[in-house]
């Protein structure tokens, strides 16, 4: 029976964001209206900075790491296209658990004036997170095609693969920044964390290149076989490991599961905590 209450529970909770979905939506503009009111290039500036990184280690480490991508010796743009690929999906990851990590504490005098279901915030967060996400998808794309690199058949799994690492985030995402509401000192690790996170991830380099101790904290990364499924459809040399994606995408369900539950239980007491 508890069980049972508890998904009513969930479910009035996804229900009421519905209801709200054009509170979502509004807020999603008026949040890029904002930030861009000024701007030349607007939303591109989202996509500009992961990319200048990405192409800073392409610069730096082309010559390098081409000849050691299977498959790929003699493709100028390889190892080019599998930065990209990784920076890809670690953005989408990284942008949704640090916004969300502040959302609560950022957004708690609109909390105090004004109701609307809190679930919103996040979801939000993940509107513009996705939108950003896609736009330097695009960006990729046009890009390297300019360049003469045509995108294989298998990027087009690319948008459904967007969904693991943006499930992981936000499950991660919505835990921390409850828990970030009640211990501040969550919000100035996670940054920390993130970072080494980024460097224990396989996005600029091959894991079979360090040395054998790392492997495990390697293979234990989540992110890890989210980041290669995306190289391998970017690059075109084979097929993801979906056993592994599935049991990242398990974690990541287990994850949101967890994270709506503490979120309902605490938020009627994250407006007196803020």
């Amino acid at each position: 029976m508890e069980a049972i209450a508890g998904g009513l529970k969930f479910g009035g909770m996804l229900g009421a964001a519905w209801r709200y979905r054009h509170f979502v939506l509004s807020s999603i503009r008026k949040e890029y209206r904002a930030r861009f009111a000024r701007s030349k290039l607007g939303a591109l500036w989202m996509i500009v900075h992961p990319l200048v990184n990405a192409a800073i280690f392409a610069l730096v480490l082309a010559e390098v790491m081409s000849a050691k991508l299977p498959g790929m010796v003699g493709d100028r743009f390889a190892y080019a296209i599998y930065v990209t690929s990784g920076m890809l999906a670690w953005s989408l990851f990284a942008e949704v658990v640090s916004r969300c990590l502040g959302i609560f504490i950022e957004s708690g005098p609109m909390m105090k004036k004004l109701y609307f279901p809190r679930i919103c915030l996040p979801l939000i967060v993940t509107g513009i997170a996705v939108l950003n996400n896609l736009l330097m998808y695009a960006a990729i794309l046009l890009i390297f095609a300019l360049l003469g690199r045509l995108p294989t058949a298998a990027a087009a799994l690319v948008p459904l693969l967007m969904l693991v690492p943006l499930a992981l985030g936000l499950g991660l995402g919505l835990l921390l920044g409850v828990l970030n509401v009640f211990a501040r000192d969550v919000g100035q690790v996670v940054p920390i964390v993130l970072q080494l996170a980024f460097w224990l991830t396989p996005i600029v380099y091959l894991p079979s290149m360090l040395p054998p101790w790392v492997a495990p904290v390697i293979a234990a990364n989540p992110m890890t076989p989210v980041v290669e499924a995306y190289q391998h459809a970017m690059l075109g040399t084979g097929q993801p490991d979906w056993l592994a994606l599935f049991a990242v995408t398990l974690l990541a369900l287990g994850l949101l599961a967890l994270a709506l539950f503490m979120f309902r239980r605490a938020s009627v007491e994250l407006v007196d905590a803020l």
